[in-house]
């Protein structure tokens, strides 16, 4: 009987792991989208910048992390090209975190796991200050004479 309650207390153990791992991954998903959103806002920036001066001018371009210099004309072009790729990611990425969401569910439910919300873990931990007894002490190394 022992084994078997352990046996049921390692695989809730696995289960919430792997739910952990789910919902870490679907984070990661997350801030990469964030990030490369950031990039297409850049890039935007950049073309607004230089569309308007004239395609001759010199520009400089980092490269993996070497200063080019090109013009405006060589340059707009790959930017341009690349904010398309930039968007192209995002969106597959964006079909990558629907189907995250939708397998987190679906194990959610094959699982019946609900998630505890934030007030709840508020409520906890005031009900233990409130009956614990703690000791107020003055700043460290503050002797008064």
């Amino acid at each position: 009987m022992v084994s078997k309650s352990a046996a049921e207390s390692a695989t809730e153990q696995l289960i919430v792991n792997k739910y952990g791992a789910m919902r870490t991954e679907m984070n990661q998903i997350y801030s990469k989208i964030t990030e490369l959103e950031m990039e297409v806002s850049e890039h935007s920036l950049v073309m607004n910048a230089i569309q308007p001066l004239d395609p001759s001018r010199r520009c400089y371009r980092m490269i993996g992390g070497v200063l080019v210099e090109r013009t405006i004309k060589e340059v707009l072009p790959a930017v341009q090209r690349n904010k398309e790729g930039l968007e192209e990611v995002i969106a597959r990425l964006n079909e990558a975190l629907e189907k995250k969401k939708i397998e987190i569910a679906e194990f959610e439910a094959k699982h019946k796991i609900r998630i505890r919300k934030s007030d709840d873990v508020v409520d906890d931990s005031s009900k233990k200050e409130g009956s614990a007894q703690g000791v107020l002490v003055g700043p460290a190394g503050g002797s008064e004479s």
